[in-house]
């Protein structure tokens, strides 16, 4: 990246609001967010936010696609990585100390180990990201310890959630619904992987995970919002733990021993959009 487009780059990440933007994009990247969800994680007016998303466009850190009549902004990664080198190469002079963190990312192997500690978090922990915790618990070939949460407080698990794991040979004795903050407590298991399984979760702000885990988004819309029968709401929280179990033996199926962290980001982020379209919102 040349200094010019940099020096832009940086002033338009230099606007609160436009940081602001620009974050919540980073926690969805690679896949997109309508603009409506967007201005409702944010707080902010349709017109801001519009402005906002055509100044990061202007300087490529931000790129649209349309799908039928709804538009999905998205961080333009290669900006934002050359971005980063420029940071890092011109600005740092190529400082050893600053680069080692960067080149051990994409030579180093992920890890050698075996016991890889995975969260998933969504909005209730009520759901989904109980369907995941139990899924990667029973296909992970030991291999992995899992943990679930949620960003509200004071939920409860979903009985149409239950009957679903019940039904699919697991063993919900041990399962129940969390709040984020107790992985969050100094103390607290440091997580090798952790993952977003709604949008919601996916757009709160949150600090820094110790240890630099993995992350991916792998939203899917809530079962508990369907509508209908008995029967149909049923068949909603069916094909929620089939969409999960679909990507969770695909997590359980990576070479974790021979991928580096930037090959293994991307396997993820590849499961991640890997939706059927009836599992679009």
């Amino acid at each position: 990246m040349d200094h010019h487009h940099a020096t832009l780059a940086f002033a338009m990440l230099g606007h609160p609001g436009r940081l602001a933007v620009f974050r919540l994009l980073m926690r969805f990247a690679p896949q997109g967010v309508r603009p409506t969800e967007i201005a409702i994680a944010l707080d902010l007016k349709q017109n801001t936010l519009s402005h906002h998303l055509a100044d990061l466009q202007s300087v490529g850190l931000v790129q649209v696609r349309r799908e039928g009549r709804s538009l999905f902004y998205a961080v333009n990664l290669e900006t934002a990585e050359g971005l980063i080198a420029h940071l890092a190469l011109d600005i740092g002079r190529a400082r050893p100390d600053l680069l080692s963190p960067l080149l051990a990312a994409r030579q180093e192997p992920f890890m050698q180990d075996t016991d890889f500690d995975v969260l998933f978090i969504c909005s209730g922990n009520s759901a989904r990201s109980i369907f995941a915790e139990a899924l990667l618990r029973d296909l992970g070939q030991g291999k992995f310890q899992t943990f679930s949460a949620g960003t509200r407080p004071g939920t409860a698990l979903n009985p149409m959630a239950l009957e679903v794991l019940r039904r699919n040979g697991h063993d919900i004795a041990g399962l129940r619904s969390k709040h984020i903050e107790e992985f969050q407590r100094p103390g607290a298991i440091v997580m090798d992987f952790v993952f977003t399984v709604c949008d919601t979760a996916a757009a709160e702000e949150c600090p820094p995970w110790p240890g630099q885990p993995i992350t991916g988004h792998w939203g899917l819309p809530d079962p508990a919002r369907a509508t209908g029968t008995d029967a149909e709401r049923a068949l909603v929280f069916a094909q929620t733990y089939a969409a999960l179990r679909r990507r969770i033996m695909a997590f359980v199926a990576l070479p974790f021993d021979s991928l580096t962290r930037l090959s293994l980001q991307s396997r993820i982020d590849a499961i991640g959009a890997d939706i059927a379209p009836s599992e679009k919102a």
